[in-house]
């Protein structure tokens, strides 16, 4: 009896399962079906799924360029000029694990690692035995550079070492790009066409500054030196420094407000950091 049903059931789902793939259409059949939550999705809701993974391709960043001199001194420089920047270095995914590596790879290299005492071994002193093993009622103590006693050894004290630490240079170039992004969602960056400054007095430079609203601000430059009058003029404001693009770290960059570059930093930052963008697959269905 039981064999019996066990064969008409049988029978009966390979029936359906026939009927199922013969009313089945050749369009369905195309595209594997997708089921979430006992829902079926159609072919247009897949395609979209698939596609949402895929990374867009990251349009350029624009920033208005800015002038160091007053209007009526830099005539030669348009109003309003923008400058387009390479997404993959002022326009990447900020990662603040990257930034910790990169900062704590810096501190580590500033430590000097100098500290020192003296154990047991160096101190100064005779190795007479202070009191006998036993019969005095105390513990037991051997010569006075003992760390036990005044003026002996320093046990597990710090020696001279070296604190600096190894991180890979795609890592640190890694960590550059985030912080020029972190400056660019932030708006504290800020392009100049040229760092040149004519008048080596500090007080000029120092209102100019106070104009644009740039205090706390390091000033970065392209070539080979910074210009030698922002240099000198600059030397005297409180926290405004300038540096070249070479010499810059990614602790300088995280650790000020602004950054105001020039053409030729931004050059050069595109010229050493730039990535080949690839572009996004075509999916066909």
């Amino acid at each position: 009896m039981l064999s019996a049903l066990r064969r008409a059931l049988g029978q009966s789902s390979r029936s359906a399962c026939r009927s199922l793939t013969t009313a089945a259409s050749p369009e369905s059949l195309s595209i594997p079906s997708v089921v979430a939550h006992d829902v079926a999705l159609t072919p247009t809701q897949i395609a979209e799924t698939r596609l949402s993974n895929v990374t867009p391709f990251n349009p350029p960043v624009y920033i208005t360029l800015s002038s160091l001199l007053k209007p009526e001194e830099d005539s030669h420089s348009p109003a309003n000029n923008v400058v387009e920047l390479d997404p993959t270095v002022f326009s990447h995914p900020i990662r603040r694990d990257i930034l910790h590596l990169c900062v704590v790879h810096h501190l580590d290299s500033l430590r000097q690692g100098s500290a020192s005492t003296k154990t047991r071994g160096d101190v100064r002193g005779s190795g007479r035995k202070i009191r006998p093993q036993k019969g005095t009622g105390n513990a037991r103590l051997g010569d006075g550079q003992s760390p036990m006693l005044r003026g002996g050894g320093v046990a597990f004290g710090p020696h001279p070492r070296d604190f600096s630490t190894k991180l890979n240079r795609k890592v640190i170039q890694m960590g550059m790009r985030v912080a020029l992004s972190a400056r660019v969602k932030e708006n504290s960056l800020g392009i100049v066409e040229s760092l040149e400054w004519s008048s080596a007095k500090t007080r000029n430079l120092a209102e100019r500054i106070q104009e644009l609203g740039w205090e706390k601000t390091l000033f970065v430059s392209g070539h080979e030196a910074v210009p030698d009058g922002l240099k000198r003029a600059s030397s005297n404001i409180y926290k405004v420094e300038t540096t070249t693009a070479k010499d810059l770290k990614v602790y300088d960059a995280v650790k000020w407000p602004r950054l105001v570059l020039d053409l030729a930093a931004v050059e050069w930052f595109e010229r050493t950091l730039a990535k080949p963008v690839v572009p996004p697959r075509s999916y066909t269905f």
